[in-house]
C-alpha cells in the first residue's frame, strides 16, 4: 500500500531572525478563535462581553504553565530535576495538554474571584471554545511532527519524512478529528439542553468525550514518557483518567439537578 508522505516545512515564514511556525499560528489563531466564540455567547446570553478581557490573560498564563509542568514532570521528571532551568525554556517545546487544562482552570477561577464572574458559568461556557483550541493544536503538532503514532499498514498512515521512512498512524489528527466532533456536540448541548443543566453538562460531556477519546487513542501512540508506568495503562492514559472520571460525575451531577427542578 502506498502511504502519503508528510515533509511541510514547521516554519511558515522567515522574516529576518523572525520565524512564524506553523504550530503557533494555530496555537494563536484558535485561541483568538475560541475568545470571539465567547463574546458571542456573551451577546446571546445578555452578558457584557468586556468581562472576558481581564480573564484571557489568566487563562492563557495558566495553560503555558500548567502544561509546561506538567510535561516536565509527568513526562520527563528525570532530565528536568537534573536541569530545572530548562523547565523555564517553553521554547524548546514540551506542553502536555493534561496540565494545561488544569492549568486554565486555576487562571479561571483566580481571574473569576478577581473580576467577580460566576466561576461555574465560565467554565462550562469556555468548554466549547475550548475543543476548538484543542483541536488547532493538534494540527499543529501535525505541522511539527510530533505526537507520532506507531508504525502501522493501515490505510490511514502517513510517512513523515521528517521523522524516519515508516508510515505510522497520525494520532495527532486522530485527536484532532476526536476535538472537533466534541466541539461539535458541545454545541448542540448548548442549544438544546436546558439552561439549568449547562453549568455541569457542558463541561461535563467535553470532559467524558475527550478524555475517553485519549484513552483509546494512547494505544496507537509511540510512549511520551521517558519511563514506563510497569501498568496496563502508559502515562496519558492514567493522567486521563480522573479527568474521565470526573467528566462522568459532572454529567450524573447535571441530570440530578435537571430532574429535581
Amino acid at each position: 500500500m502506498t502511504h502519503p508522505v508528510w515533509n511541510v516545512d514547521p516554519i511558515l515564514l522567515h522574516l529576518g531572525p523572525l520565524q512564524i511556525h506553523w504550530y503557533g499560528l494555530l496555537f494563536a489563531g484558535g485561541i483568538l478563535a475560541g475568545y470571539w466564540m465567547m463574546r458571542y455567547i456573551c451577546r446571546l446570553e445578555g452578558r457584557d462581553p468586556e468581562i472576558l478581557e481581564p480573564l484571557f490573560l489568566y487563562v492563557v498564563v495558566g495553560i503555558v504553565v500548567g502544561a509546561r509542568l506538567a510535561h516536565c514532570f509527568f513526562y520527563e521528571p528525570d532530565y528536568y530535576l537534573a536541569h530545572p532551568l530548562e523547565i523555564l525554556m517553553v521554547w524548546k517545546g514540551g506542553l502536555a495538554s493534561h496540565g494545561g487544562l488544569v492549568g486554565a482552570f486555576v487562571g479561571l477561577w483566580l481571574g473569576s474571584r478577581r473580576h467577580h464572574v460566576p466561576f461555574g458559568w465560565i467554565v462550562s461556557r469556555l468548554t466549547i471554545p475550548t475543543l476548538f483550541v484543542a483541536a488547532m493544536i493538534r494540527l499543529g503538532n501535525l505541522f511539527n511532527s510530533e505526537i507520532l503514532g506507531k508504525p502501522t499498514d493501515a490505510f490511514t498512515a502517513i510517512i513523515f519524512a521528517r521523522v524516519d521512512t515508516l508510515p505510522r498512524h497520525p494520532v495527532m489528527l486522530y485527536e484532532s478529528a476526536a476535538y472537533l466532533a466534541t466541539f461539535l456536540l458541545t454545541i448542540v448541548v448548548y442549544r438544546f439542553a436546558p439552561r439549568e443543566r449547562l453549568t455541569t453538562l457542558l463541561p461535563g460531556v467535553g470532559l467524558v468525550c475527550v478524555f475517553g477519546a485519549r484513552i483509546l487513542l494512547e494505544r496507537f501512540k509511540v510512549p511520551q514518557a521517558d519511563y514506563s508506568t510497569g501498568l496496563p495503562l502508559n502515562v496519558g492514559q492514567l493522567l486521563s483518567l480522573p479527568f474521565l472520571l470526573l467528566g462522568l460525575v459532572l454529567v450524573v451531577l447535571s441530570f440530578r439537578r435537571g430532574s429535581s427542578r
